[in-house]
């Protein structure tokens, strides 16, 4: 039996600790996104909320949030929230990205994911767009990615 990450989720987040805990399980199965030590805050269908602090190891030289850090965090809060809210007989995988860096990236940044479009059942593989903002403390949007997600039907044992 597989367990859904987003079963997953809400079993561990009303842990003490458990927003932390679910954090680490992800990082354990995609290990490098524990580049970036990310935080989730939160997930549902249709939305993922995930934080990272300002730390020297994503700065850039000129000492404000690295470009590839924020395509990090994009990617990660799009793939979790889509592995939360497609069916279960669907599976995804990015197939692109395209990105605008707004301002500079400074201080604890949350990333929120949501899709353009419903997600649908379907015989063949489509397209389905995913927006990712970035905002600072002061929620100004930093950074915006659409992550062009592929979505499939799983294959049949």
């Amino acid at each position: 039996m597989t367990v859904s990450v987003l079963s997953l989720y809400r079993r561990i987040a009303r842990w003490p600790a458990g927003h932390w805990i679910f954090s680490r399980l992800v990082c354990f199965k995609a290990p490098y996104f524990a580049t970036i030590a990310p935080r989730f805050v939160a997930l549902e269908p249709g939305r993922c909320e995930v934080r990272i602090r300002d730390r020297r190891r994503v700065h850039n030289h000129i000492g404000t949030v690295h470009a590839i850090a924020l395509c990090n965090l994009a990617e990660l809060g799009a793939g979790v929230m889509t592995d939360a809210t497609i069916p279960a007989d669907m599976r995804w995988i990015p197939k692109g990205m395209t990105v605008e860096y707004l301002k500079k990236a400074v201080g604890t940044l949350q990333g929120v994911a949501t899709p353009e479009t419903p997600v649908r059942s379907a015989v063949d593989g489509y397209e389905w767009p995913v927006e990712v903002q970035v905002t600072d403390a002061a929620g100004a949007v930093v950074f915006r990615a659409r992550v062009m997600m592929w979505i499939s039907p799983r294959k049949q044992a």
